[in-house]
């Protein structure tokens, strides 16, 4: 198929997605920053990357293939090389005699397209596929499973692993794991499990909240796989017989990335967990966190105040450390201390004291707060309130004129109070002491590039006019390669902001009931979880489904 050499910008003016003075400003830009200008326009929110591949798939005829439900030949996929094939972002699908189909991110670079076709001898048929599936299928046809077949030839027969095959960078065992948390690197996953079985192990990644199995190992290769990770987090790789934790940190394409690592002993051997931070993400800003305008200018008061407690709550990985590390960097300026006491310390913050509590010497969270509280400081944020001791503490110093932020493992925000209680805190001192909490969740977006509109269904529009919501149409994602066929790319978080005023204060201090908590809480006006999710459905953000996955119990 021979592509007619039409300019990308043209193309689009020309199908009126953008307008004459958008591409004009686009290209000044991309004369500043040297991006492709499809990268650029996506990046800038002019068209998204589904316009973009409609355009090229309508006005040129070039094919859109969907990589996640197309099966490549592990061979035809190996024609072009690995440094090409992610230089480009591309990767060979379909060989037919001479031609070679080739799925692109760009199937107008027509500079890639002749190395390609200089490098392998084949006329290329460039088609065009999304971002995301590329990444996917280059990170799953390249490397991976060259190492492993390596290493099912190369595994020594005895039970006893060698120490080469551990700590030699070349050792395919060694190149296996690397590859692995590449591969999750890239796909940003938020989680890789390692799952013994029976007879085989699976390789599990969380994305955006939901597990799936990325591929199964045969059982021979749990304990190379299992040492080499126990080695890679300074974790004694004889102890079979006890859960461990470790962390260590890595390099890949620039990005720097801070695992943690768990093991935990079980029937079929022992399971790994890693949990993947990009430090190259850096601090999100408050506004980027997805607060309400109510919830925002709440939060912000409240942050903003000389002294008190404010706590942030929910379940693990519900961005809980997030929200804390936004506020302290936005409380960061030079007239103020901060110092932190964490476990473990995520992100380094300039201007900042970050101490990294260590149990195993004595360093407790409620030990390291008793010391930085000797240190002068303005602003104190402790890591997690998880024992009596900790909470008296940090309350007691935010009685003593500190701002003290810190999180707490509870459902909603009123039964943080009750938890408080049930600590043996003093309700005076609650009472005293405490700004505010903020509960919040995470769930998925909507995939921008399979969105679509459809009527509400009965039962979801009784729902939402009983919320006092009344919408004539709401969105979904119905499934791309984009977003792995789910609908959702992505998340967002769900608030529940409450200010505690005076009249919850007398009621704190008269040991109120929770229900009489919760009631006082919305006579104030507080929006509920669900209340703040459904909002965002409206909006177009998620959906119906992923608000009530998240908060239906409460």
């Amino acid at each position: 198929m021979a592509i007619v050499k039409k300019r990308l910008g043209d193309l689009l003016v020309d199908s009126g997605i953008i307008s004459d003075e958008d591409l004009q400003r686009a290209l000044v830009e991309q004369r500043q920053t040297k991006q492709k200008l499809g990268d650029l326009l996506i990046n800038q929110g002019y068209i998204t990357e589904q316009q973009l591949i409609e355009v090229l798939e309508f006005q040129l005829g070039i094919p859109h293939v969907s990589l996640f439900k197309y099966q490549i030949d592990p061979s035809v996929a190996q024609i072009i090389p690995e440094s090409l094939a992610k230089r480009f972002m591309a990767i060979p699908i379909k060989k037919e005699g001479s031609k070679l189909l080739v799925a692109m991110a760009d199937p107008l670079d027509y500079f890639a397209i002749e190395e390609m076709r200089m490098t392998t001898g084949f006329r290329i048929e460039p088609a065009i596929s999304s971002k995301e599936e590329l990444q996917r299928a280059i990170a799953r046809h390249y490397g991976l499973q060259d190492t492993m077949s390596q290493m099912l030839v190369e595994m020594p027969t005895q039970d006893e692993i060698r120490e080469t095959e551990i700590m030699n960078e070349d050792a395919p065992i060694v190149r296996l794991v690397n590859q692995m948390i590449q591969q999750a690197v890239q796909l940003k996953v938020s989680d890789i499990h390692v799952d013994p079985g029976e007879n085989s192990v699976a390789i599990r990644y969380r994305l955006d909240g939901v597990l799936r199995t990325e591929r199964q190992i045969p059982k021979g290769m749990q304990g190379f796989i299992t040492a080499r990770l126990k080695i890679m987090a300074r974790l004694n790789i004889a102890e079979r017989r006890l859960p461990q934790d470790g962390r260590m940190t890595l390099q890949f394409d620039l990005k720097t990335v801070d695992v943690r690592v768990s093991s935990l002993p079980t029937i079929h051997g022992e399971k790994i967990v890693l949990r993947l931070l990009d430090l190259s993400t850096g601090v999100k800003s408050i506004e980027s966190l997805g607060f309400s305008a109510r919830n925002d200018e709440s939060f912000r008061s409240m942050i903003e105040k000389p002294y008190g407690i404010l706590l942030i709550t929910g379940p693990t990985g519900s961005g809980k450390t997030t929200t804390l590390y936004s506020a302290l960097s936005h409380l960061n300026q030079d007239h103020v201390n901060i110092v932190t006491v964490e476990d473990p310390v995520e992100y380094q913050l300039d201007g900042i004291n970050q101490v990294h509590v260590n149990p195993s010497i004595g360093l407790s969270f409620a030990s390291g707060l008793r010391s930085i509280l000797r240190q002068d400081p303005n602003i104190v944020m402790v890591g997690e309130v998880r024992d009596s001791e900790t909470a008296e503490i940090a309350i007691r110093a935010s009685l003593t004129g500190h701002l003290v932020l810190t999180t707490l493992h509870t459902n909603d925000s009123v039964s943080s109070i009750t938890r408080l209680r049930d600590m043996g805190i003093e309700p005076y001192l609650i009472a005293s002491s405490l700004l505010g909490i903020v509960a919040q969740r995470l769930v998925r977006r909507i995939c921008p590039d399979c969105k679509t509109v459809y009527k509400p269904t009965e039962q979801e529009r009784i729902m939402l006019e009983s919320r006092g919501l009344k919408v004539e149409a709401l969105h979904r994602g119905s499934g791309c390669g984009s977003c792995n066929k789910t609908g959702y790319r992505g998340r967002v978080a769900i608030h529940e902001v409450l200010v505690i005023n005076d009249s919850l204060r007398t009621l704190i201090n008269a040991n109120g009931t929770i229900e009489q908590l919760r009631e006082a809480a919305r006579g104030q006006g507080m929006i509920q979880l669900m209340d703040d999710g459904l909002a965002k459905v409206t909006q177009g953000i998620t959906t119906v489904q992923e608000v009530l996955r998240e908060t239906i119990a409460y």
